[in-house]
């Protein structure tokens, strides 16, 4: 995967790939400009300075749940959030690289911001969004100009109209110019659709033995083999990395994670956003380079009490995650991180 090519921009720029080395002390001391100290997270060539609370969130939104992140092909970031708010407010909001807002829509999808993707298409970028709540995903512009929109595939055979749940976590996109589309928080099934967003084909579903998911939350073209490409699913409740062809035939697994909720790949590194308090950066053989933000105590202490913790934000420390729930790169190396808290949360993580 070239070095600009993260989960949430699939262009065809050139760029260098990353490769993990010398092991660091996991938390150092840093100053930002106020004189203040950061929180330093990671080891050997993956160290960032935690900047939590970041972006400059307008005073016309009820920010709350914080879940997608996207990056343009000009470095600006696209957060969704899922808002209880009663006063309809927009679900995207655009930051530029100091955090200072550029521009929000999206009023006719509030409470429902979910996975946020972006591809260019005929020389132009677009939005991939799927939104849970209200059962749909779509296409639109960069300023959320609606391209199309879709429920569940009829198609598939899989859902009896309104009665089997259908509810869009994520998409990735295809080499040949189709996609995928996780019903993750639905009936577990991926479904693949072709350059034309025409369905092709359907598998998964739930149930824990391989090839079937739990909450197949979030996926990723795979490409930094030497082999086929793959399709990386996080199959969240069953706490593993299921990878399928790209005619959705399970080729392999990946035990050991925890709670894996998306995923990013910047060159040989894949970035996986672990909603159990972690964030885990993995080498082109999918094995750990490190966990950012964790502690294993740290994390009984989130789980605790049907993750009581989460509205407590006092109780938050800096370098450590609550609930991360979704992640990307950024053009630089730096990685913005969404988390699901009722406040709604931003960290980006600088690389030192």
């Amino acid at each position: 995967m070239n070095h600009s090519t993260s989960r949430r921009t699939f262009l065809t720029t050139a760029g260098t790939a990353v490769a993990a080395s010398a092991i660091a002390p996991a938390f150092l001391n840093a100053t930002d400009k106020a004189g203040s100290k950061l929180a330093i997270v990671g080891e050997g060539d993956f160290v960032y300075e935690c900047h939590h609370d970041w972006g400059d969130v307008p005073d016309s939104i009820k920010w709350e749940d914080t879940h997608g992140t996207a990056v343009d092909s000009e470095g600006l970031i696209y957060i969704t959030h899922r808002s209880k708010s009663k006063t309809v407010c927009d679900a995207i909001v655009v930051f530029d690289r100091d955090g200072k807002c550029v521009r929000s829509f999206g009023k006719e999808h509030h409470g429902a911001g979910h996975g946020v993707d972006i591809r260019r298409d005929g020389g132009e970028e677009f939005l991939y969004l799927s939104c849970v709540r209200k059962g749909y995903f779509c296409k639109t512009t960069l300023k959320g100009e609606e391209v199309w929109r879709k429920e569940f595939p009829v198609e598939s055979g899989k859902y009896d109209g309104k009665k089997t749940p259908f509810a869009p976590t994520n998409i990735c996109f295809s080499p040949d110019g189709g996609f995928y589309m996780a019903d993750g928080y639905g009936s577990h099934f991926i479904h693949q659709y072709d350059k034309d967003d025409n369905w092709v084909r359907t598998w998964g579903g739930e149930g824990t033995e391989p090839g079937k998911m739990r909450t197949p939350h979030g996926l990723w073209l795979d490409d930094r083999g030497d082999g086929e490409p793959e399709i990386a699913v996080c199959d969240r409740a069953n706490a593993r990395l299921q990878y399928f062809s790209l005619d959705g035939k399970l080729t392999r697994i990946v035990d050991g994670l925890a709670f894996p909720a998306d995923i990013d790949i910047q060159g040989d590194v894949l970035l996986c956003p672990d909603l159990h308090a972690r964030i885990t950066l993995f080498d082109k053989n999918n094995k750990v380079i490190t966990h950012l933000g964790y502690d294993e105590n740290w994390t009984k202490e989130v789980l605790a009490d049907n993750f009581k913790l989460r509205s407590q934000p006092k109780r938050f420390q800096a370098g450590r995650f609550i609930h991360p729930h979704d992640a990307c790169f950024d053009h630089e190396g730096n990685i913005i991180v969404a988390e699901w808290i009722p406040t709604g949360r931003l960290t980006f993580l600088k690389k030192v």
